[in-house]
This record gives C-alpha cells, sequence and structure tokens, in this order.
C-alpha cells in the first residue's frame, strides 16, 4: 500500500510538470488567456499538495486546511480556464468564495468534530462543482464545430466525477477499512491514484483543446482576405463547389452576383492606394448590410467582389442586387468634402442544369452579365439571360442549309 507522503510527491510532481508545459504555452501565446489560468491551476494544486505532505511532520490542521483549500481553488482556476477558452465571463467571488466555505466545511470537520469521512466527501463536492459548471461547455458544439480537445475533457471530467462519488461512498460506508489523516487505505489510496491520472488526462485533453483552436484559426485565416474580412477567392471557389454540387442533385437553383467598383483605377490614382483600401473597406460593411444570414460575400481580388446566394431564383438574386446598389447610391449622395463615393456594377446569374458541378461556367455567365451591365453605362446591374434552346424546325433548317 502507497503511503500518504508518497501520493503526496507524486502528485507534487506531476502538477510542477503540468504547471511547466502551461507555463511555456502561455509564453509562447500570449493572447491565450486560458493558458495562464491553466498555469496558476497547476502551480496552486502543487503548492496545495507541498502543503499538505507537512500532515506528518507538524500539526496536521494547517495542512490540511490550507493545502486541501489551495486545491479546491486550483480546480475552479483550472475549469475558469475553460470558460475562457470559450470567451465566456468567470465569476472570481463564485469561486472564492465557494472555496472559502469548502474549506470552512474540512476545518469544522477536523477542528470541532474529526470526521474523516466527512472531509472526503467535501473535498470531493468541491472539486466536482467547478467541473459540473463546465460540462455543458464541453459537451456542446462552438461555432458549428466539434472540439476532439473538448470531447476528451468532458469524459475525463465524468471519469473524474464517478472516482470522486465512489470515493466519498467509500469513505462514508467504511469500504477499504479505515482512513487517518497519515494513511489511507487501500482503496482510498488506489482512487487518489486514478485522481492524479485523470488530472494528467484533462490537461492532455485542454492542450488538445488549444492545438485544435490554433488549428482552426490557421484555417480561417488561409480562407479570408487580409484587407476586407470576408472570403477571399479560395474560400468563394470552395463554396461554389459545393453549391453546384448541392444543386446538381437536388436541382434547388442558386444564384450569384459578381461585383465591380466602377472607376476604382481613378480612385487609387487620384487620392492613392489608401484611399483605395478604405473604400474596399466601406464596400464590404455597405453590402453586408443588404445581405442575408447564409449569403456569403468574398472578395476575389482588386476591385471585384461576389456574392453566393443559397437557394435563390433569379428574381430574388436581382432583387438582392437592386438592394446592393440602392445602399451605394444613397452612401454617394451623402458625401461631401473628402468623401469618396462607390459606385458599382453587378452581374447577376442563376445556375442551372447546363452548369451542373462546375463553378466556372457559373462565373463566366455572371461575368457576361457584369460586362452587359458595364456596357450600359455602369452603377447598375445586369441579369444573364442564356440563349433559349433552338427548336427542332430550326435545327433542321440549318441542317438542309449546311
Amino acid at each position: 500500500m502507497l503511503s500518504v507522503p508518497t501520493l503526496w510527491t507524486v502528485i507534487v510532481i506531476n502538477f510542477l510538470a503540468l504547471g511547466l508545459v502551461w507555463a511555456y504555452v502561455a509564453r509562447a501565446y500570449p493572447k491565450f488567456e486560458a493558458a495562464r489560468y491553466w498555469t496558476a491551476a497547476a502551480v496552486l494544486a502543487a503548492a496545495g499538495a507541498a502543503i499538505s505532505m507537512l500532515r506528518d511532520v507538524m500539526d496536521p490542521r494547517f495542512p490540511l486546511i490550507g493545502g486541501g483549500g489551495l486545491m479546491i481553488f486550483s480546480s475552479w482556476l483550472a475549469c475558469m480556464g475553460v470558460i475562457r477558452f470559450y470567451h465566456r465571463p468567470v465569476s472570481w467571488p463564485a469561486a472564492i468564495v465557494h472555496s472559502l466555505l469548502c474549506s470552512a466545511g474540512l476545518a469544522f470537520f477536523l477542528v470541532v468534530a474529526d470526521n474523516m469521512p466527512m472531509r472526503v466527501v467535501i473535498y470531493s463536492l468541491a472539486q466536482s462543482t467547478p467541473i459540473l459548471l463546465t460540462l455543458p461547455l464541453l459537451l456542446g458544439e462552438q461555432n458549428g464545430r466539434e472540439n476532439p480537445g473538448a470531447r476528451l475533457a468532458a469524459i475525463v471530467g465524468l471519469l473524474l466525477l464517478s472516482i470522486h462519488v465512489v470515493r466519498s461512498g467509500a469513505a462514508l460506508l467504511g469500504y477499504g477499512g479505515a482512513i487517518t489523516a497519515i494513511n489511507f487505505n487501500g482503496l482510498q489510496a488506489v482512487m487518489i491514484l486514478l485522481l492524479v491520472f485523470l488530472a494528467m488526462g484533462w490537461n492532455f485533453a485542454c492542450l488538445l483543446m488549444a492545438i485544435e483552436r490554433l488549428r482552426n484559426e490557421v484555417a480561417d485565416l488561409a480562407l479570408l482576405d487580409d484587407l476586407t474580412g470576408v472570403a477571399n477567392r479560395r474560400h468563394l471557389l470552395q463554396r461554389l463547389t459545393e453549391e453546384c454540387a448541392r444543386s446538381a442533385r437536388s436541382g434547388a437553383p442558386f444564384s450569384l452576383l459578381l461585383i465591380d467598383l466602377d472607376g476604382f483605377k481613378t480612385i487609387n490614382d487620384t487620392h492613392g492606394h489608401a484611399a483605395g483600401d478604405a473604400c474596399l473597406k466601406h464596400f464590404t460593411l455597405m453590402a453586408q448590410t443588404r445581405l442575408r444570414p447564409g449569403d456569403m460575400l468574398a472578395r476575389t481580388g482588386g476591385d471585384e467582389f461576389c456574392i453566393v446566394l443559397p437557394s435563390s431564383s433569379l428574381r430574388e438574386a436581382a432583387a438582392i442586387a437592386r438592394r446592393v446598389i440602392e445602399v451605394c447610391r444613397q452612401d454617394a449622395a451623402t458625401c461631401t468634402g473628402s468623401d469618396i463615393p462607390i459606385a458599382i456594377s453587378i452581374g447577376v446569374a442563376q445556375w442551372d442544369r447546363d452548369i451542373g458541378e462546375f463553378p466556372d461556367r457559373l462565373m463566366a455567365n455572371a461575368d457576361h452579365a457584369l460586362y452587359a451591365a458595364k456596357k450600359n453605362g455602369k452603377n447598375d446591374f445586369a441579369i444573364h439571360d442564356p440563349a433559349p434552346p433552338l427548336s427542332p424546325e430550326l435545327i433542321e433548317a440549318l441542317r438542309k442549309f449546311a
């Protein structure tokens, strides 16, 4: 059977190692706030375990109450790190008050009524409460994405809760033999080792959460335009390919708007590229106010933009094009002084069976319509009107003529 000092030594070494890992992560990624919470949690847990080791060399009241209180608060810090990972506000008063109340409970059942099983119950309850509060976050999806690390953390959290329940029940019912502040029975020693192992698993899961978050951020950056923050050409082509494949299966239409800023070269030549960039950003903000949830605005390069309109007919697409044109006209009418009016031309095209799963054909159709809008005087939109199919009589006449 492992002695209590041996168990606490294992716990101290374990949490010190975890603290070093999280300290490195926090230093390498200063904006990753959760890492600071997890660093503090590991260091505080190591300090609490080190203090608890003093129970056999001095009056055990201070090591048991002080060390236990620090380890309880370290659990709150670990779970607060998860909460900040999901950008939710943390409640310091709740963590502090809960830790103090549980420490007071430990003190009561040590000083007033010495009862080791009740101390085990209070400590287990104190450790379990913050885990219960974070489980909904770990089990839910964030921004439509699943995080494998969060799933692992949820599993580890449930296992931790189970061990705490079993440990409390065994202590209350006396299974495994007597427990003292200096020596644990074999069953309690095994469960404490399991808790240490699961604590390592929790931290490993949090590390996986961080890696997945960073991977997603890098992937998102690869699909966004640096200047305007909307989708870039790569993202647009991915979305168009998906929409074309979906429409090819279902036959449901969708539409595309191809937009070009009129006279953009003149803006750059007259006012400078900084003014041109400001115009692109301003147009992006205006256009987004006229789009629906699910529509995607993308910058394809220079002064060209595209808007993907899922499940939209040509008439619906024309209505949205008209709204985008109108907001630009209204904005141009209010320009004064150094303000630069923005005018745009839009080509509107709809997916059909001839396009199939080839998004470049749809973009070519929208480009033809854009050319027609430019030819008609700019600052307007035009709709791609595919040539009607030849009648069988005309085809037969052409064959005879040939």
